[in-house]
């Protein structure tokens, strides 16, 4: 409808709906935090859950039809044969932008349960943001770099158990983790500085995903392992949306069965996580070359 204005008038527009759309959601979910943090109980927990749930798909499906409105959008979506709302899943994607929490919460909220993000504990302090997310039970991770651990080192691990207490609330409700296993999005000087044998990946980060799964792989039905392209969008890709000139989304998705292969210990056991790096560096290897593959079309 509006996808043909120019980028001064759609890029505040199209902002400004996308703020509203939060704020809207946020209060409710503000609203529900607050119950939960009043009323410490399990069964007030369990009656609000449902619909702080249902705000987020809201939120989720409102972003999609601002997206729409603004944007003329190839969606190409592959792979998503035989995915159900009522299955555990963990999925792991590459992050290209701020908008692959757009198109992911999308996906979610028409094929698979409610979305679960690992989130920056920076992010606890965004207005609506922080507290929304706190409610609907997202963990917090705090990374530390290996500098700032060497001189504090009573913080090692930390995040581990985090990301075990974390795991522990979704075992009694269909859930999807969804991890960017890169732990940050992806800039060329992210990428040169890395100095990876990756074309367009990051490294990725093995030690959320392992830990996710010696905490829940028994309840994951697959691992659903997601490669977001934007092949036509190579700048600043929500700047490029918000200005009315994003034009194809790609989710490629594979499917991984058999999820208790993948499980060991991967603090003690030094051969389970030598092979559980390999694993996931091939899985990265293979992303890698679909990426290559959707940008020479």
């Amino acid at each position: 409808m509006f996808s043909g204005l120019p980028a001064f008038i759609s890029m505040p527009l199209s902002f400004l709906l996308f703020c509203l759309n939060l704020a809207f959601a946020g209060t409710f979910l503000l609203l529900g935090g607050l119950i939960k943090l009043l009323l410490p109980f399990k069964l007030i927990h369990q009656a609000v859950y449902k619909p702080m749930h249902f705000i987020y798909r809201f939120w989720a499906l409102n972003n999609f039809i601002i997206m729409s409105l603004f944007n003329k959008i190839k969606w190409t979506i592959t792979g998503n044969e035989n995915l159900s709302k009522d299955a555990w899943y963990l999925l792991i994607a590459n992050h290209q932008s701020w908008l692959d929490i757009f198109v992911l919460s999308n996906f979610a909220r028409t094929h698979i349960p409610e979305p679960k993000y690992f989130l920056k504990d920076s992010l606890k302090k965004v207005p609506f943001i922080g507290m929304g997310c706190w409610a609907l039970d997202m963990p917090f991770m705090k990374r530390y770099s290996k500098s700032y651990l060497k001189k504090h080192p009573h913080l090692i691990g930390t995040d581990i158990e985090t990301t075990k207490r974390s795991c522990l609330k979704f075992k009694n409700t269909p859930t999807t983790i969804i991890n960017f296993v890169e732990g940050t999005r992806f800039t060329p000087q992210k990428h040169q500085a890395q100095q990876n044998s990756f074309k367009h990946l990051l490294s990725p980060k093995a030690g959320g995903i392992a830990f996710t799964l010696a905490t829940m792989g028994e309840q994951f039905d697959k691992i659903l392992n997601i490669t977001l392209v934007y092949p036509h969008n190579k700048g600043h890709i929500m700047k490029e949306m918000l200005k009315g000139q994003l034009k194809e989304v790609i989710i490629d998705i594979e499917q991984i069965d058999n999820v208790d292969k993948l499980l060991g210990n991967y603090q003690e056991d030094i051969q389970y996580k030598k092979a559980f790096h390999q694993w996931l560096t091939q899985l990265w290897v293979k992303n890698d070359k679909k990426i290559t593959h959707y940008l020479s079309k």
